[in-house]
């Protein structure tokens, strides 16, 4: 009876694991099916580390991709150049994490069918990128490295996005023998991975924190006479200014005025509001996440804050975060997040839809529509308004010096103030001197962009 009773037990004790077994197993499936399903390594969703089902279109349907296979591109030579760092190469050096984040939903995978869709018709990822003015882009750009992009502040899409050098998936060059560095960092994706010195741009920085933080700063005259001393060392000036208001400093972008406005606002404030406007944050969005900026005046000298700033000293900042930045002013002081995958579809039926994302107001509204009238004031003294021909521009260029021999990159940041088109922008372009350089290719681009909503609206 003894030995009977104790081999039920044991029988008890084998069921009671294989139940919690079976319980775990349950458990693991419901958290983990997914992920189990779409690895990097599964051969139901990729191949030699791509995935390969699936078709990407851009906004308007144009087809960009069909990932089945050996991954067909667009016919299109230069829309495949303006689009590889967002859809990869062949060869897994251009990595597309946006497309990777969203594998489980481009399988066409659930709980209960698995990839159900896996062999016979695979997701449709739509983009928010716009093929024609991604190619506009690379056009403008004209093979100088850097990156443009513009983005709509009021939903968050990305419209255009094209990082340099480009190359062609189709028929990739030989960067092994490449003498004059043409290729150097061509699988860099410059608008989510890299860092600028960002030179006058950041004065839209500091502009923001004095007018949020200095009461009487628009009363306020400030004297240029081409350098500012401080002690044995001095902030230099490309002109004698003379005397002017913070307004009319900011379109001169004066380094005189803003040194002494610097001084004013002090290392705390500076630093308080970087960090407040987000600055030097990681931007995250689509499984990316950005390169994030920095700006370290904790032990600077004076000279040293005032070059800060400026947008000179160890400023740095990624593209993508400052075009986050210059969108929320424009948006009367508060973000929206950007995102670059606007649905997917298996069959018919959506398996993701984007949503606008509001971010936490980062200066006042009234801030913002200050800062936002001086940014227009500088389009009109100093840019040209019929640079931009039926557009209301607001922005400031900014010529960021990056030492040794090189020229400066030239940089250049703003938004456009019209309904029909809720665009802000970022022009990063390297080795190439003044930031008004970069006037013509941002033109350019917001043309394309114009065109692409007047089209859709006939």
């Amino acid at each position: 009876m003894n030995r009977i009773a104790g081999r039920a037990w044991i029988t008890i004790l084998f069921v009671l694991i294989l139940l919690g077994g079976f319980i775990f197993f349950l458990f693991e499936y419901a958290t983990s099916a997914g992920e189990w399903v779409v690895f990097s390594g599964s051969p139901h969703v990729y191949n030699a580390g791509n995935i390969n089902c699936g078709t990407v279109i851009d906004s308007e349907g144009y087809v960009l991709l069909d990932m089945e296979g050996e991954r067909d591109y667009s016919s299109d030579k230069f829309l495949r150049m303006s689009t590889v760092h967002w859809l990869g190469d062949r060869y897994g050096y251009v990595d597309a994490p946006a497309l990777s984040s969203y594998a489980e939903q481009i399988a066409g995978f659930d709980m209960l069918n698995g990839v159900y869709n896996y062999g016979d018709q695979a997701g449709v990822v739509k983009l928010t990128l716009r093929a024609s003015v991604q190619k506009a882009a690379l056009t403008a750009l004209g093979g100088r490295k850097g990156t443009v992009a513009v983005y709509n502040y009021k939903t968050g899409e990305l419209l255009c996005s094209v990082s340099t050098p480009a190359f062609d998936p189709d028929n990739p060059p030989d960067i092994t023998n490449d003498p004059d560095g043409i290729y150097e960092g061509m699988y860099l994706n410059r608008f989510t991975q890299s860092v600028y010195t960002p030179g006058s741009i950041f004065k839209i920085v500091t502009l923001a924190a004095a007018l949020e933080s200095v009461p009487d700063i628009e009363t306020q005259k400030f004297t240029c006479s081409g350098s500012y001393q401080f002690g044995v060392d001095r902030i230099t000036c490309e002109a004698v200014h003379g005397e002017q208001d913070i307004k009319t400093a900011f379109s001169n972008s004066c380094n005189c005025a803003f040194a002494q406005i610097a001084l004013q606002l002090g290392k705390e404030t500076l630093q308080k509001y970087v960090a407040q406007f987000g600055i030097t944050q990681p931007v995250v969005f689509d499984g990316i996440t950005t390169a994030g900026g920095s700006y370290d005046i904790n032990d600077a000298h004076d000279v040293n804050v005032a070059w800060s700033a400026i947008g000179q000293y160890n400023d740095q900042v990624n593209p993508a975060a400052f075009l986050s930045f210059v969108g929320a002013i424009a948006n009367g002081g508060e973000g929206n997040a950007m995102y670059f995958v606007d649905e997917i579809s298996v069959g018919g039926s959506l398996t993701y839809e984007a949503q606008t994302k509001g971010n936490t107001r980062i200066m006042s509204s009234a801030t913002a529509e200050k800062v936002a009238e001086y940014m227009s004031h500088n389009v009109s003294v100093r840019y040209g308004a019929e640079n931009f021909p039926g557009l209301t521009v607001c922005a400031k260029t900014g010529t960021a010096e990056v030492g040794g021999e090189k020229k400066s990159n030239a940089m250049f940041a703003g938004f456009v103030q019209d309904d029909a088109y809720p665009y802000a922008f970022i022009v990063c372009m390297e080795d190439t001197g003044y930031g008004k350089n970069c006037i013509p290719v941002i033109s350019a681009v917001l043309e394309a962009c114009k065109k692409g909503v007047n089209g859709a609206l006939n």
